[in-house]
């Protein structure tokens, strides 16, 4: 029999989960003395950005620079080294795993990734929640619970802190729409708040977490409607005052707007600097008397903690840091890295299907295995926005399957390009008018004269930063090597005012400029395309000409935006898709990998629905009916439908995987990695079944009006049927679940720490091979038709060799039970029967007994 096992549950009251030490590591400074020995203009000075990624340093009192670095996905750095980062598999697919100490252990990696890029706080990880499917950033949320969420973010945030990095958990609070994102305000009711949305950062504030991101929407609580920067009643009463936060709340980037709101509201840094709301206008509200010294000496205070804690504050007599400050990643392509990126990826993927045991596959020799899908060609690895870094590397399927399966013959077919938008150009048909490789880029003063010339090697550079005020504008110019007779496609992305010529025609022009409002919405990152369609009978050149303003991005900087993309004449869809029928017709086995692409998820819009992009479903369909034993993969961080679910013999929720894409897949597809991950969302089978179908604001606001019924309670709550629930997940091995019972809560420490209960459940592993299995602990209170109809309150992953049995312990918390109540403002717990089921998912609960709360 397997060892018991005790599973995560909620942190008790000093932050600690079960069996784990809270880190509270503290230096002999005094925060506040060092903050009230600074002249009034230094404090207000350090509560702004030094620049884009970086915070103020006072060299006079042994405060040096601290850096802070996008997250979730990797540790990007200040972009300045060029250096590529690890890029993990997506949070919605670490989540998938169910797995704090894995989760713990890519904490780790992130704060060693931290070390090597000279990185004090990692922007991670985003504890919002899963809402609508559609959400642009639903791949960097955990998930749609707001327990799972919780406990898979401590242990990512103890994990990073453990290491003297600190995590910033971001956003706060009632974020998650990036329609209209700077705009709007969330309609959230004071018990749905706090038993949903403020859940998972009450969790990492227990656990003791060092930076929170005050986000860029409002709203509206106590009669106050206010943005999130500025949210007193927030910040202060909540955060600070009830909660006892320590550490500093930082804005989203250009995030604030005013001096005296957010000062007064709790805000402490503002980013990104230099100049801002807070760079003259703070100083003088002091001064003045509308905000009183007192409040910027805190703020100080809170900052020099930080530095404290990161090591940032040097020179100080008998400082003592409880971390090994040395640890930095070696190499992010690493065969540590690689293995535990493997690792991560493999074990997020989630079987929907396997019909007759098609998975793992075992092809004959010399079989044939037919590798089909725009997806298998270029995997899509990481959404977009600022969770996106450079990886090393990226494992390409065809090369991990063939090295997986040596004895087969595996080939590879596009089966019909999915994204709209063509490629970048590259550099190798690019040529300069003046016959050199690559771009010409003539920056231009206002009356249109030449400041500076310089040359970039690819349409990949054409992001670049313009450091002379006089530039108003950039005027791009090369020539496109048109090297088949063909239909040719040429497009151009420009961010503001533009004038495009291409091939000696006008193809665009306007006199529209932009300023620093687009870095905040999609314009920026997904510009839309000026397309031109060039058909030519030979090989000859095209020549691009364009002139695209400068943007001035105040604390961005001054930069120039353009995409660039190339699409050469080839197959069309059609003929791709014949091509890769006949392919899977005459293989032994069909893997398709459907799924989205950059164009589908990214920070800065949301999906205006849940289909497939371009003629993916066709695909697998035809595919289907030509080898019925096909195995699909689906390569997306959010819901997609999969009207053929039923129809296709096995199908694998492959998430976006991160750098280790193809070893991953292949240590699937060949069993030598189980794939256990368990949906840590809902996936729907049609459109309208889903509770929430959007977040698009209705005249600013965004109303919460399902309540506490978010992601699968509210699927509950309707009665309506998902494709596959909550929790859901098959694996490749067979359970039983034998028993459950209820004993005593351990004897808890002063703080009153013990659980109410344990539920101990013993399970069974009936297959041939061993398996992990994750046992899911749900609750119902029968007599309550306010709350959930079931909630999550805990969970427990074990490995468990075949044939073996195992019993998990999960502990059952207070909180667990506890409502918020608005008239006692505060948490109560209600007596009454309640209901404990345990099972495999949401919806397949396999054993469930009753609990009691005295009166």
């Amino acid at each position: 029999m397997s060892p018991t096992t005790t599973a995560t549950g909620a942190p008790d009251s000093n932050g600690s989960l079960a069996g784990t030490e809270t880190i509270a590591p503290s230096t002999p400074l005094d925060p506040a003395a060092v903050a009230a020995s600074l002249p009034l203009d230094e404090k207000v000075a350090l509560l702004t950005g030094a620049a884009t990624w970086t915070l103020r340093a006072i060299p006079e009192i042994g405060l040096r620079t601290m850096t802070v670095s996008d997250g979730p996905i990797g540790v990007r750095g200040t972009g300045d080294d060029g250096r590529p980062s690890a890029q993990l598999p997506a949070p919605s697919a670490t989540a998938a795993t169910w797995d704090v100490e894995l989760q713990a252990r890519l904490g780790a990696l992130m704060a060693s990734e931290a070390r090597r890029k000279a990185v004090d706080v990692i922007l991670a990880p985003v504890v919002n929640l899963q809402r609508s499917p559609v959400g642009g950033r639903h791949f960097e949320c955990l998930s749609e619970d707001p327990f799972l969420t919780a406990r898979l973010a401590v242990a990512f945030v103890r994990a990073i802190q453990e290491q003297g990095i600190a995590a910033c958990v971001k956003h706060f609070v009632g974020n998650e729409t990036e329609t209209d994102r700077t705009e709007y305000l969330s309609r959230i009711d004071e018990r749905t708040l706090r038993e949903v949305y403020l859940a998972p950062f009450e969790a990492v504030v227990e656990a003791g977490v060092w930076t929170i991101m005050a986000a860029y929407n409002g709203l509206t609580r106590d009669g106050v409607a206010e943005t999130a920067t500025a949210h007193g009643p927030l910040l202060n009463g909540i955060l600070k005052g009830e909660w006892g936060y320590d550490g500093i709340v930082v804005s989203d980037w250009l995030a604030t707007k005013t001096a005296v709101e957010p000062a007064l509201g709790g805000l402490d840094l503002v980013m990104p600097g230099p100049g801002g709301p807070w760079a003259e206008g703070l100083l003088a509200a002091v001064r003045d008397g509308r905000v009183p010294e007192a409040v910027i000496d805190d703020k100080v205070a809170r900052i020099m903690r930080l530095a404290g804690r990161v090591g940032a504050l040097s020179g100080l007599a008998g400082e003592t840091l409880p971390y090994d400050m040395s640890g930095a990643t070696d190499d992010p392509a690493g065969d540590e890295v690689v293995d535990l990126l493997t690792e991560a990826a493999a074990r997020s993927t989630v079987v929907l299907r396997n019909e007759d045991a098609l998975l793992p596959i075992h092809p004959a020799p010399r079989g044939r295995i037919a590798l089909i899908g725009n997806n298998a060609v270029e995997p899509f690895t990481q959404g977009g926005g600022s969770a996106f870094v450079t990886p090393p590397h990226v494992s390409a399927p065809l090369d991990a399957l063939r090295a997986a399966f040596p004895g087969a013959e595996v080939s590879l077919h596009r089966g019909g390009v999915t994204t709209v938008g063509a490629p970048l150009a590259v550099a190798e048909l690019l040529t300069t008018p003046d016959g050199e490789p690559g771009i010409r880029i003539d920056l231009l003063d206002a009356h249109g004269t030449t400041v500076e010339s310089m040359q970039l090697p690819d349409a990949a550079s054409l992001w670049f930063p313009v450091h002379d005020d006089a530039v108003a504008s950039a005027r791009v110019m090369t020539d496109v090597s048109l090297e088949h007779a063909g239909r040719h496609v040429v497009e151009l992305g420009p961010v503001g005012a533009h004038r495009i010529v291409v091939d000696g025609v006008l193809r665009s022009e306007s006199e529209q400029r932009v300023g620093v409002e687009v870095v905040l919405n999609s314009s920026y990152s997904n510009p839309p395309s000026v397309e031109t369609v060039i058909d030519v009978e030979a090989a000859r050149a095209v020549r691009v000409d364009a002139e695209v303003q400068v943007i001035d991005g105040e604390s961005y900087g001054r930069f120039v935006r353009l995409h660039f993309r190339y699409r050469a004449p080839g197959p069309s869809v059609d003929e791709e898709l014949d091509e890769a029928v006949a392919a899977a017709a005459a293989s032994e086995v069909a893997v398709v990998v459907v799924g989205t692409n950059p164009e589908s998820e990214s920070e800065g819009w949301d999906r205006p629905n849940l289909a497939l992009p371009a003629r993916q479903d066709e695909l697998v369909r035809r595919v289907a009916a030509a080898n019925p034993r096909t195995v699909v993969v689906v390569n997306a961080g959010a819901p997609v439908l999969l009207p053929w679910l039923e129809d296709v013999a096995a199908v694998l929720w492959w998430w976006l995987p991160g750098q280790e894409a193809g070893r991953s897949l292949a240590a699937v597809l060949s069993g030598a990695i189980e794939p256990s991950g368990r949906l840590p969302w809902t996936l729907p089978a049609r459109e309208e079944d889903v509770p929430v179908p959007h977040g698009i604001p209705v005249d600013g606001v965004i109303d919460y009006v399902e309540g506490l019924d978010v992601g699968h309670r509210g699927w509950d709550r309707l009665g309506r049927t998902p494709a596959r629930e909550f929790g859901f997940g098959l694996g490749y091995a067979e359970w039983e679940y034998r028993s459950l019972e209820l004993v005593d809560g351990a004897s808890g420490d002063e703080a009153g720490a013990a659980p109410l209960a344990i539920a101990r459940v013993t399970i069974a592993n009936v297959a041939a091979r061993d398996g992990r299995e994750v046992v899911q602990l749900y609750l119902s209170a029968a007599d309550d038709d306010v709350r959930p109809i079931r909630w999550l309150a805990g969970f427990a992953v074990v490995d468990v060799c075949a044939g073996d049995t195992a019993t998990v312990d999960i502990r059952l918390e207070r909180r667990s039970f506890e409502t918020w109540s608005t008239d006692a403002a505060g948490w109560t717990l209600p007596d009454g029967a309640y209901r404990v089921h345990v099972g495999r998912s949401s919806r397949d609960l396999r054993l469930e007994t009753a609990y009691t709360i005295p009166g």
